[in-house]
């Protein structure tokens, strides 16, 4: 990349105007540290980033990037490795216990921005101890939320590990209609049932978009919330 002017130098850019300022494919050819033969580390990020956009990087496996003529063994790992930490800044995030997440609105707020540009369905719980303190917020399913999908166990398993008081639900709707569909009803109402003879409420079931949000609870359509 020598040949590129200073201003257009992802590192030098960086410097000079911050990492907002650069694009994807500018960060990802900073993380390859190069190219190869024929084509520079921005030309090979573009090829990568036309293979796989960036919102599918959370789903990607080594297999997937070394694939990718020019992506060996090392870059694939770099990239690996960024997605991971990504993913533990953002996603999993070690959860400050004196955050209070008090109404529907602030776990849409805190959630939305892992939801961007998702092509299917992420069910998340977010966990609760008694003074309605943020406890973990924990992904547990992907693809098309109903009964069959959504495991009570599962759900319920993690609240007896992190010795939860409450439980908050949450998925997304990729298709941005947040109106509940007959099987998020359903679905709800069997969580909140099994809530109650295991002792844990169920006090919400969020559906989110990047814009909006509907809560069950707000909505007084489940009787039992």
């Amino acid at each position: 990349m020598k040949e590129l002017p200073d201003d257009e130098k992802p590192r030098e850019r960086l410097l000079t105007y911050g990492a907002s300022s650069l694009t994807d494919a500018q960060l990802l050819a900073i993380i390859l540290r190069g190219g190869y033969h024929e084509k520079n580390a921005i030309q090979l990020s573009m090829d990568i980033l036309k293979k796989f956009p960036l919102f599918k990087f959370r789903d990607c496996c080594y297999q997937d990037f070394v694939s990718i003529k020019g992506v060996g063994i090392v870059k694939a790992i770099d990239i690996l490795a960024t997605i991971e930490l990504g993913k533990r800044i953002f996603l999993k995030n070690v959860v400050n216990n004196s955050k209070i997440l008090s109404n529907p609105k602030d776990i849409w707020l805190d959630v939305k921005y892992f939801i961007v540009d998702l092509k299917q369905e992420y069910f998340y719980c977010y966990y609760f101890n008694n003074r309605q303190e943020l406890l973990e917020r924990k992904l547990l399913f992907m693809g098309t939320i109903n009964r069959s999908i959504v495991h009570p166990r599962e759900i319920f398993k993690e609240a007896y590990r992190l010795s939860a008081s409450s439980i908050v639900c949450v998925h997304n709707h990729p298709s941005c209609c947040v109106l509940p569909s007959k099987e998020d009803v359903l679905l709800t109402d069997h969580l909140v049932k099994i809530g109650q003879i295991q002792g844990i409420p169920v006090r919400d079931h969020i559906i989110v978009c990047e814009d909006s949000y509907y809560s069950f609870f707000e909505h007084h359509n489940i009787l039992n919330l």
